[in-house]
């Protein structure tokens, strides 16, 4: 292992040279770090350059940066050999990370650095292991912080330090909007929702005591749905967040809210978070069209009434619905332009749920920030990363960005949660540098067409599309961490008495599917009839390179009625 600090000695062999080495031989010495000519398939503001710092390491989750330029990437699932952090290292100077080297096998999201300490949490701990000058890779025994809830829905665990001793940790909700039976049709909320007691919030622990156990008494906000972008913003003095609204109003409640409502409604909420604040889920959405804060129809709201939701706070903006914000920070840095100084940038992973229309979001945009508030209209600065043609699947996007970080140097670190791209983004104030242009190679246009869009949909596709694309996508290759794929798994191929029993009454435990685990819950879907379920389980056991029997009516009539005896 190399344990030279390199950003020290480079200081040093750099100041040496500029007094002893002609002028010619400084570029040997300090080699210039040149953008991609594609900025890595992103398009960036004028006089903005990227680099692909790392490729290919996983399902990149969050990642932070040390004061030496080193990396950390948490990842969502462990790779080949076993790890969930992966650690790199520039040791020539020229941006790109040529030392990678793996840590441990706690999978999750939150990852910080924090006096001296590598902090990282799993879906239910917060754990540390110490730094030490010159080695890439943590060492020494590790401490287990905070131990929280388990269970299932959101719950990756992301976390920020206000520099007073404190740390501060979202715990995402376990249910869309606590419907007493979840993910289902007309479903009325639970009122009061007692998941709020050990979710939907933001905790508050030491940031260096042990064997904390979470609890209600430290509880310091509420009424959050799921707050993946979470960060302290040491100018303001105050933590902000920004909120992943709630899904599925027009289907579940299609009598009160369209499809095109779906789509837009509601915001996701860019939130400033004091302690004893209540955001108002589950019971309240925010309509940014009309800056008011609604009743959820589980609890009797139609789109106009307020009620109780007139004493729940208002975010500072409403951002389009079902983007999926998971993480934001203030920069602080000196290498942008005075504009971005203490703004927001904003990472935003992209929506999964926005019925069959073309899926928003998958950029980073920057909010200008003056006095801990929005100082301007909010701006896209970095965006292409789903790739050139619109996409109604998520699964479909090249790249997610899903992690940010600010650098040592004032550049800004962007991580993907598809392929595991990390990204270091620069300012050039005289202009981009000279680089060589890709070669342009002439591709002959795909005029084939498939089966889907040269026949007409069986009525099985067609059930499926209605009922189920939303959570498993069009292609049946689910999202990651939420909804399991249906492609080449036992419980789709196999026994048809359990996908029957999974269809009619639901699935409320996290499963485990190629070595990933899948936290969201599936609603009952005993609602509809008999023959289409098993119109939509025969398409679903025969599509996608799925070959298997088919399902028939009578066999789910069959399974119904034997649940019905047992109750």
């Amino acid at each position: 292992m190399k344990t030279i600090i390199y950003t020290s000695l480079f200081a040093f062999l750099l100041a040496f040279s500029a007094c002893e080495q002609p002028a010619e031989e400084k570029a040997d010495t300090a080699p210039a770090i040149v953008p991609d000519p594609d900025h890595g398939s992103i398009e960036l503001p004028a006089n903005f350059g990227a680099f692909v710092v790392a490729d290919s390491l996983g399902r990149g989750r969050h990642l932070t940066v040390r004061d030496n330029g080193d990396i950390y990437v948490h990842l969502r699932a462990e790779t080949e050999d076993g790890h969930s952090i992966i650690a790199l290292r520039d040791s020539t100077g020229d941006g790109r990370a040529d030392i990678r080297e793996g840590f441990g096998g706690v999978t999750g999201t939150g990852i910080e650095i924090h006096n001296g300490y590598l902090y990282y949490a799993s879906n239910t701990q917060i754990i540390r292991t110490p730094l030490t000058a010159g080695n890439l890779l943590p060492s020494g025994a590790s401490d287990t912080l905070v131990t929280m809830v388990d269970g299932t829905g959101h719950m990756a665990k992301t976390f920020d330090f206000d520099g007073q001793g404190n740390m501060y940790v979202n715990i995402g909700s376990q249910t869309n909007a606590c419907m007493e039976t979840a993910r289902t049709m007309g479903s009325p909320g639970l009122d009061p929702c007692l998941e709020l007691e050990t979710r939907a919030g933001i905790w508050k622990f030491k940031d260096d005591q042990t064997g904390q156990q979470q609890d209600i008494a430290l509880r310091y906000a509420t009424g959050i749905r799921n707050a993946v972008a979470l960060s302290w913003n040491s100018m303001a003095g105050k933590l902000y967040a920004l909120q992943h609204g709630r899904d599925d109003l027009h289907r579940f409640w299609p009598d009160l809210f369209t499809e095109a409502q779906n789509v837009e409604l509601p915001a996701e909420e860019f939130l400033d978070i004091e302690e004893g604040d209540d955001f108002g889920w589950p019971y309240c959405y925010y309509d940014p069209f009309k800056n008011e804060k609604f009743l959820n129809p589980e609890y009797g709201g139609d789109g106009e009434v307020t009620a109780r939701c007139v004493d729940a706070k208002k975010p500072l903006i409403g951002f389009p619905g079902h983007w999926a914000p998971n993480d934001l920070i203030f920069y602080t840095g000196n290498m942008f332009p005075e504009k971005y100084k203490n703004g927001a940038f904003i990472a935003w992973h992209g929506s999964w749920n926005r019925l069959g229309t073309e899926q928003g979001g998958y950029n980073v945009a920057f909010v200008p920030m003056k006095d801990g508030k929005p100082a301007g209209v909010w701006e896209i600065f970095a965006s292409g990363f789903k790739g050139e043609k619109p996409i109604t699947n998520s699964g479909d996007a090249e790249y997610r960005p899903c992690g940010l970080a600010e650098g040592p140097d004032g550049s800004l670190y962007v991580v993907d949660s598809q392929k595991g791209r990390v990204w270091r983004i620069m300012y050039y104030p005289e202009g981009l540098p000279e680089m060589e242009k890709p070669v342009q190679v002439a591709v002959e246009e795909d005029t084939t067409q498939t089966d889907a869009a040269t026949e007409s949909m069986s009525p099985g596709q067609m059930a499926y599309r209605q009922n189920c694309m939303a959570c498993h996508a069009e292609h049946g290759t689910g999202m990651p961490g939420m909804n399991p794929p249906l492609i080449g798994t036992e419980w789709v191929l196999g026994d048809k008495e359990r996908i029957i029993s999974i269809v009619l009454n639901g699935f409320t435990d996290p499963i485990e599917i190629n070595g990933e685990t899948f936290q969201n819950v599936m609603g009952a879907m005993n609602y509809l009839k008999d023959e289409d379920i098993a119109e939509i389980l025969t398409y679903v056991r025969s599509a996608w390179g799925n070959d298997a029997s088919a399902v028939t009516a009578a066999e789910v009539t069959a399974v119904r009625n034997a649940i019905e005896q047992e109750k």
